[in-house]
């Protein structure tokens, strides 16, 4: 038997359950598990096929369990993959793991099973890093763009454009063989609009990353204003549970306070800050630098004024605001104080008008939200990406296409041109794992969990 190759693992959530599944992968893995299966000769069954059957321990019964058999090629790995449903007790989970490692298993590493997945072509280096962020999504929007990417949306949007690529790479090197003849295979203007229409997809795509970024990691929103206007009542308000201390003492948010909620299917990342003021508390003072940091940092400012402060004092306070550059809603707290009149006078400025108290405006706060940071009709069926990776790939590909537009028009350049375009081609490659280094494969799969 060839054991190195036989891994296993639990690939459910590690505590106490009704359930545990344990994940057996590699040319070995039926036999293995035949070994200490009391019930049918799994090795004689069919693929994916469901058994009842004991776990034994010499002749101690360890677990009634069901077997999952998934025969090679036709399994998650390419390779024979058993999938055991067991009790979710942690002891019986780690005795059936010892007793399928002295057979011969070996315990996987994080994201091997996915690795391996890869390696025998299941599929490509894009996709697998899209099952991880499946797993890590917590939000409609970060599962369809990681569902959207692991069927294939980003390396089909490539794979077209790069096969036409590598279609003029080779009539360009068959050039270089005909050098003395002074003949051209290759079209010159069909290869400066194919590097054009390349780049367009790329900057498309590149573009796409800051989008994709706060949808998979929650889009920060900083709720700033002056001291004692309400900020920690609206966190507390929009979290529906008492995350921050509420007071009437002026200055009691000392540092930055954070939260996430999702609305719609998209995590909105609070951070309630210290009030804006002049303050000869050092502690205090620390926290207003620390606000104005976050504010520089958000994706969109909360500004809460007091319905009771001066109407001049809040226009100057927005007037410092805009000078950010940065997307903001102001709000005008304790707005259920104010008459009529008073609320004609604000509504010259662009204000939402809610009472974090008594809980008025908060949900038109939430659709306003979706609306400003414009989520609300994300089309998920785009590619997007949210891997930092594939925008560095991308960044490097579109330089060497750059120097190909520059030399493309240079007759003694035939050689630096199959450069730059072998060039590009490297780094397209780099994306879906044609192209790759046992570090990179180490830096992406140790960040899956044990058993996926």
């Amino acid at each position: 038997m060839n054991n190195v190759q036989t891994i296993v693992a639990l690939s459910t959530p590690s505590g106490s359950g009704a359930l545990g599944v344990i994940r057996l992968s590699g040319p070995d893995a039926i036999f293995i598990i035949n070994s200490i299966f009391k019930g049918k000769d799994l090795t004689k069954q069919a693929s994916h096929t469901l058994h009842f059957g004991l776990i034994m321990d010499k002749d101690t019964i360890l677990d009634e369990v069901v077997v999952g058999l998934f025969l090679a090629p036709k399994s998650y790995t390419k390779e024979n993959v058993v999938e055991i449903s067991c009790h979710g007790s942690s002891y019986i989970i780690q005795r059936i793991i010892n007793l399928l490692i002295e057979q011969g298993a070996r315990a996987a590493k994080p994201g091997e099973f996915t690795l391996q997945a890869f390696v025998n072509g299941a599929f490509d280096l894009s996709k697998a890093e899209a099952v991880a962020d499946l797993i890590a999504s917590n939000s409609k929007a970060s599962h369809d763009i990681a569902m959207q990417q692991m069927r294939g949306g980003f390396a089909n949007e490539l794979q077209g454009l790069r096969e036409k690529l590598i279609h003029f790479a080779s009539m360009i090197e068959l050039e270089l063989d005909f050098a003395e003849e002074d003949v051209e295979f290759a079209n010159r203007e069909e290869l400066k609009n194919l590097v054009l229409q390349i780049n367009k997809v790329i900057a498309r795509l590149i573009v796409s990353f800051e989008l994709g970024n706060v949808i998979k990691n929650g889009i920060p929103i900083v709720i700033a204003g002056k001291p004692n206007v309400g900020k920690s009542t609206l966190l507390n308000a929009l979290l529906n549970e008492e995350r921050a201390i509420v007071s009437d003492i002026a200055g009691t948010t000392r540092d930055t306070i954070e939260d996430e909620i999702n609305i719609e299917g998209v995590i909105f990342r609070f951070i309630d800050t210290a009030g804006i003021r002049e303050t000869a508390d050092l502690i205090e003072a620390k926290g207003v630098e620390r606000t104005l940091e976050k504010m520089k940092q958000a994706k969109l400012i909360i500004y809460m004024a007091d319905a009771l402060q001066d109407f001049d004092d809040i226009a100057s306070q927005i007037a410092g605001l805009e000078k950010q550059d940065i997307p903001y809603l102001l709000l005008v707290n304790k707005s259920d104080l104010l008459t009529d009149l008073q609320k004609e006078q604000l509504k010259e400025l662009p204000v939402h008008f809610i009472s974090a108290m008594s809980n008025i405006g908060v949900d038109e706060l939430k659709d306003s939200l979706l609306e400003t940071v414009n989520i609300k009709n994300l089309n998920t069926n785009e590619t997007i990406l949210t891997n930092i990776r594939h925008v560095e790939a991308l960044k490097n590909t579109e330089a060497a296409l750059n120097r190909v537009l520059e030399n493309v028009d240079n007759p003694i350049t035939s050689d630096f041109l199959a450069m730059d375009i072998k060039q590009a081609l490297h780094y397209l490659g780099e994306i879906v794992g044609e192209v790759t280094t046992d570090d990179l494969l180490d830096n992406i799969f140790s960040k899956f969990c044990i058993g996926k």
